[in-house]
């Protein structure tokens, strides 16, 4: 994959934060309905991040890689990996959001448990992934439970869709859509001992939206959720007034919202090693 251009300062936040495990249990707890809105809103992951991921997984015992999706969701991730012929097994807490992910690729394996102790066997993977989740997690816990599934050579891929908030007008929508997912551009997830950080990228990219989808994006985060009738009513009115009256785009007109992606791949290593 080629060199990406250095990326400027975009975030104080070096992680999500949450005012205590309470606010944010019930803020993880607000995605489990919310399957089919999360799907056809939220983007998938590019091609290039998959490709750069997949050269550094090594084979599985018949020949494509084994993975197990952490937090899958709706399956964006777990699909493509599909997709591209391995065998995947999704884990969510979710059955809404898993029944939509079999929507999406019927030959998926599918697994109602947290990823910090799912049941799956030990060395069952070549790859364990985690997309827009991993923060969710307890991080000790979900990376003992991701060493003990690694199979010799497997690698942890955790990746990140994030409104590029270089960009100005991008930077104000998610201010107003209340994108609490917005990380600093030297941000390292939180593991436990025993994950080494090998590698890492930066990928920036644009999907293409009509103008509704894009205020109803919000509808997807864990603030507009979770917010009073009333907030939740002024969130979508000041995203439809910022779209059509200040940004003067068409109602329904399409529009290139800006991304980028974050990768970051783990091997398992010595316990206490420098990450």
């Amino acid at each position: 994959m080629p060199d990406n251009p250095p990326v400027p300062p975009i975030s104080a936040r070096n992680e999500p934060r949450f005012r205590s495990a309470a606010r944010k249990g019930a803020l993880a707890a607000a995605f489990q309905e919310q399957g089919e809105d999360y799907d056809r809103l939220r983007p998938g992951y590019p091609d290039a991040v998959l490709e750069a991921v997949l050269a550094r997984t090594p084979p599985g015992p018949r020949g494509a890689p084994r993975a197990i999706d952490l937090g899958a969701g709706t399956g964006k991730l777990a699909c493509a990996l599909l997709d591209r012929g391995l065998e995947v097994t999704a884990v969510d807490t979710s059955a809404a959001m898993l029944e939509t992910a079999l929507r999406r690729g019927p030959a998926l394996t599918t697994r109602l448990a947290p990823a910090e102790s799912n049941g799956l066997s030990a060395g069952s993977a070549e790859l364990v992934t985690g997309a827009q989740a991993w923060h969710w997690f307890d991080a000790e816990a979900a990376s003992a439970e991701v060493a003990r599934l690694l199979a010799p050579g497997g690698v942890l891929a955790l990746v990140w869709n994030m409104l590029d908030v270089t960009i100005p007008w991008v930077h104000r929508l998610s201010r107003i859509m209340h994108a609490g997912d917005i990380h600093r551009e030297d941000f390292r997830p939180t593991v436990g001992a025993g994950l080494d950080l090998v590698e890492r990228g930066v990928h920036q990219w644009e999907d293409p939206m009509p103008t509704p989808d894009v205020i109803d994006l919000a509808r997807t985060r864990s603030y507009v959720i979770t917010a009073t009738a009333e907030r939740r009513s002024r969130v979508l009115a000041n995203l439809d007034w910022y779209l059509h009256d200040h940004l003067g785009h068409e109602r329904g007109a399409v529009i290139g919202v800006p991304y980028r992606t974050d990768w970051f791949l783990y091997r398992p290593g010595t316990p206490g090693h420098e990450r």
